[in-house]
């Protein structure tokens, strides 16, 4: 996925209030983050299990939390992150200025950098910002508003080439009232912006001097030796395609201690395995099981699935860059071919065979049941293959000796890509391909490695197709830096490089409108746009089912995981304690 950042099941959500790239977890990660819904909003009828909460006790200090993956990380840096495997290491290393609370508002945590919610000016342009005067660094020194103008000014610098640039480009100006205080002036109203405030800051006594070209290759966030954090754990050991190791910070500033001492992501080949490490006791917690292997974990008396809808959507994702393609062509430049492989894919069978009706059918990127949801404005396009067959005529597509459609001289054959070790999209892009295939068009899907993957596909565009999910981490809709023209690569999410400038002018309004019955109306719009258009075929919005060992891992219930939120897997993780 994406973060607003890519899922690992993923999803893409960005850590610095981007969309994440859900493609690691079954269901994710960028973040980044960006088109997001607030979990208190209704969705898709799904069914789920309520964890049991753990029975009130006395928590324990000491222990170690494992935790199993089947996607390795690319980097912790904040900035750069767009994937949801790194993002949870982010989650648990690095202090948000401000958090969100079990209902997605912001909100001031005793592990918030913040010590009050920020003070909007009359004219909704200016932001007054507060931290408190006691975080630190992991290394000691002090966490300051020096801190938090470098690392906004960082990211909104495009010399940078950092994904979630939309969130922060529409800074006029920040400056720093004292050490602790600043005032962060906006160029227009951007309705947004709070929940671009939920985000990590970068040490800027680390990184200052490192030229902005030259950041995403520096070792900060790849060396645990070399990043700095600021969370109630610390980046410590990584064994590239193996583990990630964290050890409690002894310099962590906040009134609330961690209870754990170490947290260990130990990385396998693929979910099944993760499932095997949960029953034979190997692990503690896996984020992403698959759907047909609940029913062994629940045989297992100590071990609790939590299953409900998420904040998280899969797509079809078209490039239009020619140069993506082996024959310089890209077939997805026509709107009815766009609409032809929607009615060709079998949408709802996959949400009844392979989610087994734990998801919904989604037709646009607002979830269902949020308030930016289109509902019936937009298209709902009808598993039809004849509906499809018939477009593709229209469009100029016409059989092959081999069957296969050809257009001016170009057959239309083409890579899906998706990440291995995922059995749901194994299963989908299985289902793609076979659909496909009966209306003349050829599909070759393609496994590859999480990280490799994000890295070098996913992140600077180079991609034919993909299947992925973006986890929906900032609870607003705006998704301008998925979908906008003005954010490609490297500098944005738009790495199908898709163009409608109608689309782009509608973000743009929506996002300088405060009042969310006027804005509703404009999402609303937009959602019919790009369900008519289609930069991806919406596919389902779904849930990932988390599986724990309930007798091993503990929280009070104020505790527990919040499926509704991104990363929410790990909501007060800091809370939790291990026997």
């Amino acid at each position: 996925m994406k973060r607003k950042q890519w899922i690992s099941s993923i999803t893409v959500f960005a850590l610095i209030a981007l969309l994440i790239v859900g493609c690691s977890k079954g269901n994710n990660t960028p973040g980044p983050a960006s088109p997001s819904v607030s979990p208190s909003t209704s969705a898709s009828p799904s069914p789920s299990d309520s964890p049991s909460p753990s029975p009130s006790a006395q928590s324990k200090d000491g222990g170690t939390l494992t935790i199993s993956t089947f996607s390795d990380i690319v980097s912790v840096n904040p900035i750069f992150i767009n994937d949801t495997s790194s993002g949870d290491i982010e989650q648990l290393v690095f202090a948000k200025l401000y958090d969100l609370d079990r209902q997605s508002n912001l909100a001031v945590e005793p592990w918030s950098l913040a010590a009050e919610l920020p003070k909007v000016s009359a004219d909704n342009k200016t932001y007054t910002i507060k931290l408190k005067n006691t975080a630190k660094w992991s290394d000691g020194q002090p966490i300051t508003a020096d801190d938090v103008k470098f690392t906004f000014d960082t990211i909104r610098t495009e010399e940078t080439g950092a994904p979630g640039i939309s969130q922060y480009d529409k800074i006029e100006s920040i400056t720093k009232a004292d050490d602790y205080t600043l005032d962060i002036k906006l160029k227009q109203v951007y309705a947004p912006f709070q929940f671009s405030l939920y985000s990590s800051i970068l040490p800027a006594h680390i990184l200052k001097d490192v030229p902005l070209k030259s950041l995403k290759e520096d070792k900060f966030g790849v060396d645990p030796a070399r990043t700095v954090t600021s969370g109630p754990w610390m980046f410590s050991e990584w064994k590239q395609g193996q583990y990630i190791t964290l050890n409690r910070n002894p310099n962590y500033w906040g009134e609330t201690k961690p209870h754990i001492d170490k947290i260990i992501y130990k990385i396998y080949a693929d979910q099944n395995t993760e499932v095997q490490a949960l029953l034979k006791g190997d692990t503690q917690m896996t984020e992403a099981v698959p759907l047909m292997q609940i029913d062994a974990i629940k045989k297992k008396d100590n071990l609790q699935v939590i299953l409900k809808p998420g904040p998280t959507y899969e797509f079809i994702q078209f490039n239009f860059k020619d140069e993506n393609f082996p024959d310089k062509y890209s077939p997805f430049k026509g709107q009815k071919t766009r609409q032809a492989i929607a009615y060709a894919v079998n949408r709802q069978g996959m949400v009844d065979n392979v989610l087994k009706g734990s998801g919904g059918l989604m037709n646009s990127p607002f979830l269902p049941g949020s308030w930016a949801d289109p509902g019936a404005e937009a298209v709902n396009y009808e598993y039809s293959a004849d509906k499809a067959k018939a477009l593709l005529a229209e469009d100029g597509w016409k059989p092959g000796k081999d069957g296969i459609l050809v257009k001016d001289g170009h057959r239309f054959s083409f890579e899906l890509q998706y990440n291995a070790g995922n059995s749901r999209r194994e299963q989908v892009s299985t289902i793609i391909q076979d659909n496909l295939k009966d209306v003349g068009i050829e599909v070759k899907p393609k496994g590859i490695d999480f990280a490799t993957w994000i890295d070098q596909n996913i992140t600077p565009g180079k991609f034919p197709a993909i299947l992925l999910a973006w986890s929906l981490n900032n609870p607003d809709p705006d998704g301008e830096s998925i979908f906008s023209s003005k954010y490609f690569p490297p500098t944005g999410q738009n790495g199908g490089w898709y163009v409608n400038k109608k689309a782009d002018d509608l973000w743009v309004k929506g996002q300088q409108v405060v009042d969310q019955a006027e804005r509703a109306k404009i999402y609303h719009e937009l959602g019919k746009e790009l369900s008519i258009d289609l930069p991806y075929v919406f596919l389902y919005q779904y849930g990932l089912p988390q599986a724990y060992d309930a007798s091993k891992l503990k929280w009070e219930e104020n505790d527990r995981p919040e499926s509704s939120m991104g990363y929410g897997y790990l909501f007060h993780a800091i809370n939790w304690w291990v026997e």
